[in-house]
């Protein structure tokens, strides 16, 4: 069996050989190959010339900037895995959590597997150990909110990057969405599906805006939309 980690990346260049560093040293359980599949979203720094040094893995090229979704859906067109993992290319996100990930699915008790980063991330305003961005952990816990009361879950994360699936489900969907507003839609047709979704906690390190930080205010406008939109079409 196989796993493909689809990373979308957009100007990483801080941080992308360190990522593919640590999904290097991961160990996957039950002999489940790698295959790492890489989307450059139009990326304008040093990003492409990194990547372009790396064999064996599948990568490939926006001539401009599309958004998250956009990346996601080629890498997932490209994507020949069992099952698909969304790694981000920054360092918020650490690939040791895969076999936490991963359990439910090889087991067979799940489709799909969420890791989320609020079971266990407290809100501190003050402090040593304050939460960095603290309005962003407040959004996201209002965003879950709303999806739970549409779409009558119980999830707590639903923004999470840390996302797997069966790559059957990926199949059934037809995602729509280019910036993102994906991780809203995938819950959405998700849910509506009646696909059960399964959450493991995971550790995250949130980044800030002066580390390279890019979804804001606007985006947190469009997933509610989408929310709202996928409820009733």
């Amino acid at each position: 069996m196989k796993l493909s980690i689809i990373i979308p990346v957009y100007n990483e260049e801080k941080t992308v050989a360190e990522v593919l560093r640590r999904i290097g040293e991961v160990e996957l359980q039950n002999s489940l190959q790698k295959e790492i599949i890489i989307v450059s979203d139009g990326s304008t720094d040093h990003t492409n010339k990194i990547l372009s040094r790396y064999k064996g893995i599948k990568f490939y090229k926006h001539s401009k900037n599309l958004g998250k979704g956009a990346a996601l859906q080629t890498g997932f067109r490209n994507s020949t895995g069992d099952f698909l993992v969304i790694q981000d290319a920054d360092l918020e996100y650490h690939p040791r959590d895969y076999a936490r990930l991963l359990k439910p699915l090889i087991r067979n008790e799940a489709d799909v597997v969420y890791g989320s980063r609020l079971m266990n991330y407290p809100l501190r305003l003050w402090g040593r150990r304050k939460t960095v961005l603290p309005l962003h952990l407040l959004a996201n816990k209002f965003l879950t909110l709303f999806t739970n009361l549409f779409y009558h879950s119980n999830l707590t994360d639903m923004e999470t990057g840390y996302k797997v699936f069966r790559k059957s489900v990926i199949d059934q969907l037809k995602i729509k969405s280019n910036k993102f507003d994906f991780e809203a839609e995938v819950t959405a047709k998700i849910l509506k599906r009646k696909i059960p979704i399964v959450e493991v906690p995971i550790i995250v390190r949130p980044r800030t805006y002066k580390e390279g930080k890019k979804i804001g205010w606007k985006d947190g406008f469009s997933a509610i939309w989408t929310l709202i939109k996928y409820r009733f079409i």
